[in-house]
């Protein structure tokens, strides 16, 4: 189950980026009309996506990429939340602070609560 999910976010994050440069899904420089959209960002979000599909090959990589990914957007969001969105070489709003927290959290649970047999 935990390289199911692995694949899923994988393909989401992916999409996500590739969201964020199309002028179809950017209402007003915000994807879906909520969150801002950098290119450093969107790119982010793929190359996370990337490695989530590629994490997706063992139970162990895929463990181990919830885990890390868990906690890097966990601190991320926190860091957000405190700097009012500037994580220096991006701006953040709020929405995007609240999904990365909720995405954090989520990674975590997958990560540390799911067993092979799960």
């Amino acid at each position: 189950m935990v390289r199911f999910f692995a694949v899923l976010f994988g393909i989401v994050f992916i999409f996500a980026g590739v969201a964020g440069f199309l002028p179809t899904f950017t209402l007003d420089g915000l994807l879906f009309g909520y969150f801002t959209t950098h290119p450093i960002h969107n790119v982010v979000h793929m190359v996370t996506g990337v490695i989530a599909i590629m994490a997706a090959t063992s139970y162990r990589a895929s463990r181990l990429f919830f885990q890390l990914f868990g906690l890097v957007y966990s601190v991320i969001a926190i860091w957000g939340f405190w700097s009012n969105g500037d994580l220096l070489i991006m701006h953040v709003n709020a929405a995007d602070n609240i999904l990365h927290i909720i995405i954090g959290v989520l990674a975590l649970l997958i990560g540390f609560g799911l067993r092979k047999e799960d």
